[in-house]
């Protein structure tokens, strides 16, 4: 059996795995990754993130030549999907994507070593490959092995049922599709299919959608899609059967009960972290009962030497929290005393329109009794907005008594990019004035934010 020694051993190669790897060995340290699939990235490069925006750039574009057609600006015969080249298209992006790794991963001498990682002790890591075997033995290691999507014990198995990694491969166009869950995945591979041309109908056993988001956001969102979807809110799935030509559902709404058929199902009702199959035990690593890997303020788990980062140390579970991780983990391994304390982590839901939020909810301050302020700016106001035909958004501020900014809400095309100048502004503490006296360029989205802070002071002139 073959046995590699390393400084550094990652175990994972998704963003926050690579991320540490690439800042370890810039840092002057030896450092291994350990990735099981055949392509590094892991599932946000591979079979989540990536994909996912490239085909919902396709659909973006697509509905937006659409609406030009149906005011007669532009003419167009016939405007149609070509399923092949669509999945050709999305491979290609990835793999570019991938060779970028493999480049820097060469040029920064870190070696990948492919196979299935499981501790033996806290300081070796047994690495299976087909019929192959090696050791790897370490004196620091980052588990950064990431999340898979969460499956439901009444769901049967059959084919025509997926999870977001098989929907992601656009096997066929499904004439009826049900989506359960109504989080980010599910609304964002709504988009993708009911573009492509199926009819939707998601169903959500919560209050709303996107429950962490604030209800007049949700509300407005609901509006504008509800000609595009059947959405079930407040409603159970009882009972899937698998019937020879389709999937036989029962929903559960007030003790009512109602059944539907459909061509596939896709399961979006979250992501759960992968720490049971590592035998993290055999290290002993301490792992609380919802299956994320305790760690402190520099990410270190209960064993000194082994830290863990991303989807598997908890919510949020996404992948720019983990590149963060990744980042200080490194430094922190290379004796810096650098800690992870974020006052907030932005969230996006890459539909169209976007939904983008981060920091504190109006709905949050409620809850905590914390005293403060929202105001709105309505898109329909902006010239940038209107004039590309987007005017359906608005922007959501929240500030505390102190007039300093804690949170913020955009409903509106472009939100996630938007988003950024928020979470710089919620880091710094800045005051509504430090906002709205930052001039912006015009006619701009980014507007929105410095309006709806002038507005809040009473200096707006725009409404």
């Amino acid at each position: 059996m073959e046995k590699i020694q390393t400084e550094v051993v990652v175990l994972g190669s998704g963003p926050g795995g690579y991320s540490a790897a690439f800042r370890i060995s810039k840092l002057g340290k030896k450092v291994v990754i350990i990735e099981e699939k055949k392509d590094i990235g892991g599932v946000c490069l591979n079979v989540g993130c990536i994909p996912s925006k490239t085909l919902l750039h396709i659909t973006k574009v697509v509905s937006e030549t659409k609406t030009l057609q149906k005011r007669g600006i532009i003419s167009l015969s016939d405007l149609q999907y070509n399923r092949k080249e669509i999945i050709e298209y999305k491979k290609e992006i990835i793999q570019k994507l991938v060779k970028g790794l493999q480049y820097l991963c060469r040029k920064r001498q870190v070696k990948v070593i492919r196979g299935f990682g499981t501790f033996k002790n806290k300081s070796e890591i047994l690495v299976r490959n087909g019929n192959e075997e090696k050791i790897v033995k370490f004196k620091s290691a980052i588990v950064s092995i990431g999340s898979e999507p969460r499956n439901l014990s009444y769901i049967p198995k059959d084919s025509r049922i997926m999870d977001s990694t098989k929907a992601l491969e656009i096997q066929d166009i499904p004439r009826k599709m049900l989506i359960i869950g109504a989080g980010i995945i599910g609304l964002e591979m709504a988009q993708i299919y009911q573009s492509l041309g199926s009819d939707i109908t998601i169903v959500e056993s919560g209050q709303d959608i996107l429950n962490s988001v604030d209800e007049d956001i949700t509300k407005h969102y609901r509006r504008i899609i509800q000609n595009k979807y059947q959405l079930y809110l407040k409603t159970q799935v009882s009972s899937i059967i698998s019937r020879k030509k389709n999937l036989e559902v029962t929903f559960v709404h007030s003790q009512t009960k109602k059944t539907e058929y459909f061509d596939k199902i896709l399961l979006a009702v979250g992501r759960s972290p992968n720490s049971h199959k590592i035998q993290a035990e055999k290290a002993g690593i301490e792992i609380d009962n919802t299956g994320f890997i305790k760690v402190d303020r520099q990410l270190k788990t209960n064993v000194k030497n082994i830290y863990a980062i991303g989807d598997v140390t908890g919510q949020p579970m996404l992948a720019h929290k983990a590149v963060a991780q990744g980042k200080i983990v490194a430094e922190v391994i290379c004796d810096k005393k650098h800690f992870f304390e974020p006052k907030v982590i932005p969230s996006v839901t890459y539909t169209e329109p976007e939904i983008a939020w981060v920091g504190m909810t109006e709905k949050e301050a409620l809850e905590k009794n914390i005293q403060h302020d929202t105001v709105i700016f309505p898109w329909l106001a902006s010239g940038r907005s209107v004039s590309s035909g987007k005017s359906e958004g608005f922007t959501k501020l929240i500030f505390n008594k102190r007039k300093t900014i804690i949170g913020g809400i955009i409903l509106g095309s472009s939100a996630g990019e938007l988003i950024s100048e928020i979470t710089l502004a919620i880091e710094m503490g800045c005051h509504c004035e430090d906002i709205s006296l930052s001039i912006h360029p015009h006619p701009t989205l980014s507007e929105s934010i410095m309006i709806a802070s002038e507005i809040y002071e009473g200096t707006c002139t725009d409404l």
